[in-house]
């Protein structure tokens, strides 16, 4: 892996992490449903207006049925799951719970027969892990049914993702990313039309749950899934989702910023083992791209 794409899943991993402390401040006035498709609404406009300035082609017609499989996997799929779960649990919670993306997609990835299930990327994994463990030092949270649940949840949205990457690697091949991106984002929309018009009477709009989603939507699920689909067009899908160990070193961060959540020195030795873990996933080696420069 060259450097640029390292420093890329950096950058993914940075806004993506914000992510979570605005689905806290969104969902409990728009509702998952809603934010969901509101979220899908903004990020199709905005690809599709990048579609017509950069005069790109719509995927063909018989390409929307695997694009729709995409389209649950990747985007209505975890949307729901993480609005609902940020009703329940606090967004470092939902960060942590995400860094399991990666393992299913190393494992999805082996039974699909697009990569080889090697003993680096399994260790990345127990690396990752651990890594999370140590930077996000939790306080106590009392068990209740409804805590399980969100967990679960957010395990299930993770394990979507880590799924559908592989989906997303060879609609990304086929189709081209930004295609591809606007061809999902669409096709969410419309699966989220009416569970989102239903639950429309029960939302409570607020300013802030408003410049929430607008960044949710435009930003972290528009834009930044055609730049990690582009990414994906050239690394590994199992590469690619290694971003997800860094999200929550970005996900605490911005949580302290916005929503008070703790941050402390003893959080350093988990961000650098986080690191290491996506280095090993993604095979990136700084030093051997200086020797090959």
């Amino acid at each position: 892996m060259q450097t640029r794409h390292f420093l890329q899943l950096i950058f993914l991993s940075a806004l993506w992490g914000g992510s979570f402390p605005l689905l806290r401040i969104a969902s409990p006035a728009f509702g998952p449903w809603l934010l969901a498709g509101v979220r899908c609404v903004l990020a199709a406009v905005v690809l599709t207006l990048l579609m017509r300035l950069l005069r790109e082609h719509w995927p063909p017609a018989k390409a929307w049925r695997a694009l729709g499989l995409l389209s649950l996997l990747t985007v209505v799929a975890p949307f729901v799951l993480f609005n609902w779960a940020a009703l329940v649990i606090p967004a470092g919670y939902s960060a942590v719970l995400n860094a399991t993306a990666p393992l299913f997609g190393v494992l999805g990835a082996a039974a699909a027969g697009e990569e080889r299930l090697t003993s680096r990327r399994l260790l990345g994994c127990a690396v990752g892990f651990a890594g999370v463990a140590l930077l996000v030092q939790l306080g106590p949270v009392a068990v209740t049914p409804q805590v399980v649940l969100a967990a679960l949840a957010c395990t299930a949205a993770a394990a979507s993702y880590g799924f559908g990457a592989i989906l997303m690697k060879r609609a990304t091949l086929a189709y081209g990313p930004l295609p591809s991106s606007a061809a999902v984002h669409v096709a969410a929309a419309l699966i989220l039309l009416l569970p989102s018009g239903a639950t429309l009477p029960a939302a409570t709009f607020t300013m802030a749950a408003w410049i929430a989603v607008a960044v949710l939507g435009v930003l972290t699920s528009g834009l930044m899934y055609w730049v990690s689909m582009r990414l994906m067009r050239e690394i590994p899908a199992s590469a690619a989702t290694s971003a997800a160990f860094m999200i929550p070193l970005f996900g605490v961060s911005w949580g302290g910023l916005f929503l008070g959540e703790p941050v402390t020195w003893g959080m350093v030795p988990g961000c650098m083992l986080i690191l290491a873990a996506t280095a090993m996933i993604t095979g990136f080696n700084p030093f051997r791209n200086r020797e090959n420069s």
